[in-house]
């Protein structure tokens, strides 16, 4: 008889021993970046997270002799569901030891859940919305993480395939390397094709002196419009309303950095296309432990402000509206990213996910030099 018991989140004092699973799991491996702790509770909080106005989520813990051994959230996003006609039960922030009949537990419970809700499939790892953390790893486990991606062992992917699950989709990461001597990216044709662009379509780009700027102009939820649009039909897009772009937009002030937020605009003023870039914050969370209270917001300081040489860029958020695309918006962005990165010694960026069969977002990197070090997957099976 197994030993093994799932069970479903209750109080606050379980839910922080949820969050802090993934911390106990991973706290030996150097390519690991815990989640924040304050932030992963606020958006697993349905009095916080204003997607429960939408979703349903229920917690679960899987537990061997009296052992916290495995985590999964289920999620019922209706109106992801509705937007692509289907009836399926998310699965996110999971995480399992190295135990078949603990992967195996924790996913009959997503799995009943749902179908007592009604759902005929299971998906995932997917969040509330596309800014949650999303994609299971399936390769570059001996790369470093980010903050802002999900990094697993590598006997993950193999669980769910011993379970029946089959890869629905599959997004890239890229080590984008900051471009030296002759590469095309860091000569002047490069340049040349900005130019061409902004003389022919009238597009230029907004700097912002201070966050207050950014602030009065309403400008970080005019941004946040922007990805929305942007990304509106990708894989299992939810699409954001106001609420939800207010809470993102809240969560973006703190960590904005201006020096690498580029904004591109139609010759009329309005926004098209926007990038949102920051030195890599993965050391400092791993030093933090995940929290930044009472003493990890030093890290984070110092890694910011205070470090004079980064060796990383993080590429957080790159979004071209539709229509615009094939304009070569695009080009603004990496004329005004790369002179940055040269002169702050940076070394290579790490691109955001994109999907695999996303032909504008895979295009925008034919003139770098770079690589794919990285795939995630989301799977999913029939229940």
């Amino acid at each position: 008889m197994s030993n093994i018991s799932v069970s479903q989140v209750n109080t606050k004092k379980e839910m922080r021993a949820f969050v802090r699973f993934n911390y106990e799991l991973y706290k030996d491996c150097p390519y690991a970046v815990p989640n924040l702790l304050e932030d992963t509770l606020e958006t697993l909080d349905s009095q916080c997270n204003p997607a429960f106005r939408f979703c349903e989520a229920a917690f679960f813990l899987a537990r061997k002799d009296d052992r916290i051994v495995g985590r999964v959230v289920a999620i019922i996003n209706t109106r992801a569901n509705e937007r692509w006609n289907k009836q399926e039960v998310r699965f996110g922030w999971i995480d399992f030891i190295d135990d078949p009949e603990v992967s195996s537990a924790l996913f009959d419970a997503v799995a009943a859940w749902g179908k007592e809700r009604g759902m005929n499939r299971m998906v995932g790892p997917l969040g509330f919305t596309d800014l949650d953390l999303e994609g299971m790893l399936i390769d570059g486990f001996d790369q470093l993480s980010t903050v802002f991606t999900i990094y697993n062992y590598p006997y993950y992917p193999q669980h769910l395939a011993k379970l029946g699950f089959e890869k629905e989709a599959v997004w890239l990461q890229r080590k984008v390397f900051v471009p030296t001597g002759e590469h095309v990216a860091n000569n002047s044709k490069y340049f040349r094709i900005a130019q061409m662009v902004q003389q022919r379509y009238g597009f230029r780009l907004r700097h912002f002196k201070n966050k207050s700027e950014i602030k009065k102009g309403g400008y970080i939820h005019k941004l946040l419009g922007v990805i929305n649009r942007s990304y509106s039909d990708l894989y299992g897009f939810s699409q954001l309303d106001d609420k939800q772009i207010e809470w993102y937009a809240s969560k973006f002030m703190t960590i904005i950095d201006i020096r690498f937020l580029s904004v591109v605009e139609n010759k009329d003023g309005e926004i098209i296309g926007v990038g949102i870039c920051i030195p890599s914050l993965s050391t400092a969370v791993q030093k933090a432990k995940g929290k930044l209270f009472p003493f990890g917001w030093w890290h984070f300081l110092r890694e910011i402000y205070l470090k004079r040489k980064h060796r990383i860029l993080d590429m957080l958020l790159i979004g071209v509206l539709p229509e615009y695309q094939e304009k070569g918006a695009n080009a603004l962005f990496f004329a005004d990213i790369i002179p940055l990165c040269v002169s702050g010694g940076f070394e290579w960026a790490e691109a955001h996910p994109q999907l695999e069969d996303n032909r504008a977002g895979q295009m925008l990197w034919k003139n770098l030099d770079c690589c794919i070090h990285k795939r995630r997957a989301v799977f999913a099976k029939e229940i």
